[in-house]
């Protein structure tokens, strides 16, 4: 696998590319994106990480100083109220200088929240620490089963030890850092565990100040990987059947509001530099996460290029998608 450092003088934008840098979905959140390596590999993982991928070419790491420029020029463009949610398509706690990055973006004026999401595994005492002395407010805790076996299963590693993840999770909320248990629910698979994991997050007091679950569903992608056998539910039957008898079982309220819960708002995108359709030159500039992929460089942001017949120089695309400043294209 390649990997590639984005810096400054890489000249590399930090926008525009789904794997590394800031996605902007409208919102007062921007999702912080450093790096994308994954250590474990998830049989239900919507975008094929971690090592046995099989279709991801490329890993990624962006320097911690450009991020950060980044980070505050885009936070102080969408005002106060920011919550800077530090993610990845990977494993966020890969990225070696993670408590710095945490501690760099506290002193952001516009900043009012830092969220980070994470599978556990690389979770310790002494990260807990430095990412609470640094002042992280919320772990996203992605444990999807409290049976070990289906706990191994679901984390597509054979060393996966759910009791230094529950331990750590048990860390997290005696500490200032607020704690959300987040599973993906799986049909036919985690069925049981569900309730097990609502269990013990009001066992041990998670979510002080923010929901203490947040269930998520699982869903099918092109380039992720599925289960044998399982069928994605519809949202109607997600929200009407499972969350609602999680909910009457265990007299919480599992259904999250973005806004009452998160203090989620709309507000306004980043300016698109590119149109939807629209034909421009575009600079290479490295290899693209999956295979036949290129990401190259317009108008100041990354383009991700399918089928790119070129690894190096300009190439002419057509623009295809935009949405969330995330450019895609093809080779014209």
């Amino acid at each position: 696998m390649t990997h590639i450092q984005i810096t400054e003088e890489s000249q590399i934008p930090l926008l525009g590319s789904l794997y590394f840098g800031i996605i902007d979905r409208g919102t007062n959140i921007l999702q912080v994106r450093p790096s994308c390596g994954c250590n474990i590999n998830c049989p239900f993982c919507s975008v094929d990480a971690g090592p046995k991928s099989t279709t991801r070419a490329t890993s990624y790491e962006v320097e911690m100083e450009y991020l950060l420029s980044a980070v505050d020029e885009i936070a102080r463009f969408k005002g106060e109220g920011v919550e800077c949610h530090i993610d990845s398509p990977g494993e966020p706690l890969m990225y070696h200088r993670l408590p710095e990055l945490v501690a760099a973006i506290r002193g952001i004026d516009c900043v009012s929240t830092i969220s980070l999401q994470t599978n556990g595994t690389l979770l310790d005492a002494a990260k807990i620490a430095a990412l609470e002395s640094a002042g992280l407010d919320r772990i996203n805790l992605s444990i999807h089963a409290m049976d070990p076996a289906i706990a191994r299963t679901l984390s597509g590693v054979d060393w996966f030890d759910i009791g230094q993840v529950t331990d750590a999770a048990r860390a997290v909320a005696e500490s200032r850092i607020d704690l959300l248990i987040a599973p993906v629910y799986i049909p036919g698979i985690n069925d049981a565990e569900i309730l097990k994991l609502i269990r013990f997050a009001q066992e041990i007091g998670a979510g002080k100040r923010f929901p203490p679950l947040g269930i998520q569903k699982f869903e099918r992608y092109r380039y992720g990987r599925s289960p044998k056998g399982v069928k994605a539910q519809s949202w109607w039957q997600f929200f009407n059947r499972s969350i609602k008898e999680w909910e009457k079982e265990s007299g919480l309220v599992l259904r999250l509001d973005a806004e009452r819960d998160f203090g989620t708002v709309r507000r306004q995108f980043v300016p698109l530099t590119l149109a939807k359709g629209e034909k421009v030159t575009v600079e290479i500039r490295a290899p693209g996460w999956i295979h036949g992929e290129m990401l190259g460089v317009a108008n100041n942001r990354v383009v991700s290029v399918y089928n790119c017949p070129k690894t190096a120089g300009q190439i002419r695309v057509k623009i295809i998608s935009t949405k969330h400043n995330i450019y895609t294209g093809m080779p014209i």
